[in-house]
């Protein structure tokens, strides 16, 4: 199978896999979306990750993260960037996700990194995904 796009495949993962209450989600692994998990779990949104073998490529496997309601930690994950319409931002272009509650992943020259860390680094980037 072709995927026209791999990042927005793997947050479509997480947001079904929640909705559906899921424990955990396996996506197709690369650089990118290891970085995408990183970020995820520093800032509290999914409890763990970690790399699967098996098959032909490994896996990426997500743990969903609930509060004690058994609500999603993410109320909402938002492809930007698309493969036909991509999104840049210079560092002073950054906004705020739903006024400081949400993040924004951008690529930049330093790596992915959140709003936050690319406004503090004064790098701008293309934006990946918004994530509240």
């Amino acid at each position: 199978m072709v995927m026209s796009d791999p990042i927005a495949d793997m947050l479509t993962r997480i947001r079904n896999g929640q909705t559906a209450k899921f424990e955990q989600v396996d996506v197709p692994s690369s650089r990118i979306k290891l970085e995408i998990a990183r970020i995820l779990k520093a800032e509290g949104y999914i409890k763990n990750f970690k790399l699967v073998p098996g098959g032909k490529k490994e896996q990426l496997r997500i743990f969903l993260k609930y509060d004690e309601q058994n609500k999603p930690a993410i109320l909402g994950l938002e492809r930007v960037s698309k493969p036909g319409w991509r999104v840049y931002l210079s560092a002073d272009e950054i906004p705020q996700v739903k006024a400081g509650l949400g993040i924004l992943i951008l690529t930049t020259s330093k790596g992915l990194l959140t709003d936050k860390q690319a406004k503090k680094m004064k790098v701008g980037g293309e934006v990946i995904c918004q994530v509240w």
